[in-house]
């Protein structure tokens, strides 16, 4: 899909393109591809010179190959936005949190970003700048603002982990703690893990390439002053992950505790059990042994004598047990 993003009256006007006439009469600030064929890449490189690398957004980049200028003035940006989870009630379609990689290509004061699939960070950007006039004056405004919508939307989430936290508290700290409950609680802490890790790495990844666009003295004094403060933003949600993985460490250790204690329950039944039985298979083994004198041969009460030495010799293990407090 080609979505071809120019300036009216300082604001961001999107036209979705289906042939190439309807390209060459426009004056894009940003042309975005999702998941282009040859067939845009050809109107691309036609109408604006530019040809895209193949397997630009592979995964398997060269960390050297992230950040770079061509000698024609090309600038080239690699940048991971997050993707968080599907709704759970979308079903097979759903998808877990995720990175998606985003090739930028700045070329002749129009941006390029080529990626596999629609972002959130990309919508939301272009909801913004339809309803905001002054918004984006340029190119590198754009992806300034990208950068700057992807941190707030990574603090969205962090948000999102602090609730599902709260939850998974609520559930193993205030109430009795079983093996579904426990198991439900590792999946959440799982969860919630895997997407903080991913923001925390999101965020790394969206400072080193504000880095490389300070660095390469592409910004004039206002974007240069704006990329320092989406910097500071950045910094400010690395404790926030910091504390979330203090968290969910503390809350794992928690549930596994709750899971030993359960299990340990269960082991101790079976000690007591073990216990209690042996002095009863004793008097079992002894009266089994059928001597000459043993009472039940002569006496009517013998086997009667037998049993109740049983029952007390299992009895009176339990009595000690329970006085002891072990049974609780």
């Amino acid at each position: 899909m080609l979505n071809v993003f120019t300036l009216a009256q300082g604001r961001l006007v999107q036209a979705e393109i289906s042939q190439l006439d309807a390209l060459a009469l426009l004056q894009p600030v940003w042309v975005d591809l999702e998941s282009p064929t040859e067939e845009e890449k050809a109107w691309v490189h036609q109408c604006f010179g530019l040809s895209i690398p193949a397997g630009v957004i592979d995964d398997d980049l060269e960390e050297s190959a992230r950040f770079y200028e061509e000698d024609n003035g090309e600038l080239h940006i690699r940048s991971d936005f997050l993707v968080d989870a599907d709704d759970p009630a979308k079903g097979s379609e759903a998808q877990p949190a995720r990175n998606v990689r985003v090739a930028f290509i700045l070329s002749k004061n129009v941006l390029f970003s080529i990626h596999a699939e629609d972002l959130p960070v990309f919508r939301l950007l272009r909801l913004r700048a339809r309803r905001i006039p002054a918004l984006i004056e340029d190119a590198k405004d754009v992806l300034l603002k990208l950068y700057d919508a992807d941190a707030e939307y990574s603090a969205d989430r962090l948000e999102g982990i602090y609730d599902g936290l709260e939850k998974v508290s609520a559930s193993v700290l205030t109430q009795d703690v079983n093996d579904q409950v426990a198991g439900a609680a590792l999946t959440a802490i799982a969860r919630e893990e895997d997407l903080n890790g991913r923001i925390r790495r999101n965020v790394m990844d969206t400072r080193r390439a504000l880095s490389f666009m300070m660095r390469s003295r592409m910004l004039n004094a206002e974007q240069f002053e704006e990329a320092r403060q989406i910097l500071r933003d950045i910094d400010s949600l690395d404790s926030h992950t910091a504390f979330l993985f203090d968290k969910i460490n503390f809350l794992m250790d928690a549930t596994v505790g709750f899971i030993n204690i359960n299990q340990n329950k269960i082991i101790k039944i079976f000690s007591v059990a073990s216990v209690a039985l042996l002095p009863p298979t004793l008097i079992a083994s002894v009266y089994g042994m059928n001597f000459e004198h043993m009472p039940e041969l002569k006496w009517q009460y013998g086997y009667a004598l037998a049993v109740g030495l049983m029952v007390c010799s299992v009895a009176a293990p339990f009595l000690y047990f329970k006085r002891k407090g072990w049974l609780r």
